[in-house]
């Protein structure tokens, strides 16, 4: 069951990932850029779901609160 929610997860903040990484790459926005990258790739080294979804949800909201 763990390995499936993680894998559900990973998933969700992989496709989320890859949104914040076009979106970056067409407004040229270097931060909401590097954001996507980190949670395109983030899912394959936690392996906790609770800290997954916290890095996941902090990573998220990072670009809309820092903004330069």
């Amino acid at each position: 069951m763990d390995s499936t929610t993680s894998i559900m997860w990973g998933v969700l903040f992989g496709s989320i990932g890859m949104g914040y990484l076009i979106y970056g790459r067409k407004q040229q926005r270097g931060f909401a850029l590097l954001s996507g990258i980190v949670l395109c790739t983030f899912p394959y080294f936690i392996s906790n779901v609770f800290l997954m979804i916290f890095f996941g949800v902090i990573l998220m909201a990072l670009p809309y609160l820092i903004r330069y």
